[in-house]
C-alpha cells in the first residue's frame, strides 16, 4: 500500500472497487497536461505498456462504449468496429466523453461510470501481470489485478491495438 502522505480522498472508482471488494494499490503522480501514459509511467517508474488508458468512443448511433488499451498502443477503430459489430467507431468530444463518464478528461476510469456502457479491452492487456489504470482523477492510477476488469466490469477482450504513430 502506498504511504499513507500519498493517500488520494475517494473517488467514484475507489468506491466501487472497494465495494466489490477488489484489492488495489494507490499510484498519484504529478498531473502534466497532455503527458499521458509515457508521463504517467515515467513518474511512477513502470512500464508505459502497463500503464491502461480508458478511452470514451461512440459507435455510429452515438451509443457510448469504453476501450482499455496499453499506454503505448493506439486504439485501431476499425478493427475494434470490425469485431464489435458497429459499422463505424470513433472517440467520443472530450465534453461528451465527460458527460458518459462523470469523469474529467485527463482522470477517466472505467469503475465508477455514470452511466453504464460496453467495455473491451485489448486482449494482450490482460495477460500482464500488474496494470495501472485511472483511479478517478487526473494524477491518480490505481494499481490492480487485469482479471479486475473482466470479473467487475464485464469486460470483453478484443484486438484492436496498434503502434503510435508519431
Amino acid at each position: 500500500m502506498a504511504k499513507k502522505s500519498a493517500h488520494v480522498s475517494e473517488t467514484p472508482a475507489t468506491q466501487f472497487l472497494k465495494a466489490q471488494g477488489v484489492a488495489y494499490t494507490e499510484h498519484p503522480y504529478d498531473y502534466v497536461d497532455h503527458g499521458g501514459t509515457a508521463e504517467s509511467a515515467r513518474q511512477l517508474g513502470v512500464d508505459e505498456h502497463a500503464v491502461v488508458k480508458t478511452l470514451v468512443m461512440q459507435d455510429q448511433d452515438a451509443k457510448p462504449l469504453v476501450i482499455l488499451m496499453h499506454g503505448d498502443r493506439q486504439v485501431s477503430t476499425k478493427n475494434l468496429a470490425r469485431q464489435i459489430g458497429a459499422k463505424k467507431v470513433e472517440p467520443c468530444k472530450p465534453e461528451v466523453a465527460q458527460r458518459h463518464s462523470g469523469f474529467l478528461v485527463g482522470g477517466t476510469s472505467p469503475f465508477g461510470f455514470r452511466k453504464a456502457v460496453p467495455v473491451y479491452v485489448e486482449s494482450t492487456v490482460l495477460g500482464i501481470e500488474r496494470i495501472y489504470i485511472n483511479g478517478g482523477r487526473r494524477g491518480y492510477l490505481v494499481g490492480i489485478a487485469p482479471a479486475v476488469l473482466t470479473t467487475t466490469l464485464g469486460a470483453t477482450a478484443v484486438q484492436a491495438a496498434e503502434p503510435v504513430r508519431s
